[in-house]
């Protein structure tokens, strides 16, 4: 792993919150078109990064908060939880964070990695703004292989889980992952994902609960659960051709594989619910899009891939669906985004 350094023209002493124009970070969310899990038990999985948005901006000293802020900035604990973690690793930073203001385009808890967006975008806006005392108007500069796996240690100590989403948000793009049962997953490609197609993201507003489903999976896999043994097979391989779908630009066997990673979340680990099962009949009968789950607990968004040319007329049909029997749930179009350091996906793993 490369060691953070301070930016150029820096000298060493305590650091301090940057006192001159705010900076901060613009992380992607991401969705999960295959794997589920994988990416920590072992095999592949394919993630493309969003256009749903976190960002992160650190306020100056004495600058009001934005209107409608929230008391937090939006940040909630995650913001001195992270301080304190970077306050291990980088020497001289003082006791309190930067005041920052958060804001997401994503639904919460919804399987889109909003969480590990903003964590992530935490730790890049932190280290940008830990300059010395002394004034320079430089960071910390802090690699991108670096940045994930601080973010991944952060968040396995919390959830016990797998690195997908951090590569996926910092990488960008379309990635087709190898998962290590420890530590961060290998990239084992990157590629830009079609300019003719575009996402469509059913938010069911019912939330996912990401620690009980991980400690569940842990103990079947402790145990040598068959059924979790049958999921990674069938999942590795509907990874492989959601992958290849992509790559040969074949709408229609992307759709098709993504419909067979759900059913094996469904069917043999019990991922979905009667609700996420609803909404993927209802789309199948309002606009002819296959939807898969993305992320796991029991709750959470689904995405489908339809052509760009057609996303808004498929967004109109899906809202008309949902009409008075599902009022809480969203239709939500997006695209696929860049990541905060594309680079990372060309660099070594250590």
């Amino acid at each position: 792993m490369n060691a953070p350094t301070r930016a150029s023209g820096a000298e060493d002493g305590a650091a301090a919150p940057r006192g001159g124009p705010a900076g901060g970070a613009v992380v992607p969310c991401r969705a999960c078109l295959s794997g589920e899990d994988l990416d920590w038990l072992g095999g592949r999985s394919v993630s493309l990064a969003l256009d749903l948005t976190t960002s992160v901006t650190v306020r100056p000293p004495g600058a009001r908060p934005p209107a409608g802020a929230a008391p937090d900035g939006g940040a909630g604990a995650w913001a001195g939880e992270v301080w304190t973690f970077l306050r291990r690793r980088l020497p001289g930073l003082g006791p309190r964070p930067p005041v920052v203001t958060a804001r997401s385009e994503a639904p919460a808890a919804s399987g889109l990695s909003s969480s590990t967006a903003l964590i992530v975008a935490l730790f890049r806006a932190f280290t940008e703004a830990a300059v010395p005392v002394a004034g320079d108007a430089g960071g910390w500069s802090v690699p991108a292989r670096t940045l994930a796996q601080w973010a991944y240690e952060f968040e396995f100590a919390i959830f016990n889980g797998g690195g997908m989403d951090h590569l996926a948000v910092i990488a960008g793009g379309l990635l087709l992952l190898d998962g290590r049962t420890t530590g961060l997953p290998e990239i084992a490609q990157r590629a830009d994902f079609p300019d003719e197609w575009a996402v469509v993201v059913l938010d069911s507003a019912t939330r996912k609960d990401t620690s009980d489903h991980i400690r569940s999976v842990r103990a079947q896999l402790a145990a040598g659960d068959a059924r979790l043994a049958a999921y990674r097979e069938r999942t590795d391989a509907a990874s492989a051709a959601v992958w290849e779908a992509v790559r040969g630009r074949d709408l229609s066997a992307l759709g098709a594989a993504m419909s067979r990673a759900h059913r094996a979340m469904r069917d043999l680990q019990g991922m979905s619910t009667p609700l996420l099962e609803e909404l993927r009949s209802l789309a199948l009968r309002a606009a002819d899009l296959p939807l898969k789950l993305s992320g796991a607990g029991g709750g959470g968004a689904l995405v489908g891939v339809c052509p760009a040319a057609d996303q808004a007329e498929v967004v109109a049909r899906l809202r008309r669906a949902l009409g008075p029997a599902h009022p809480r749930a969203r239709v939500i179009p997006a695209r696929a985004a860049a990541g905060l350091a594309p680079e990372i996906a060309a660099a070594p793993a250590p």
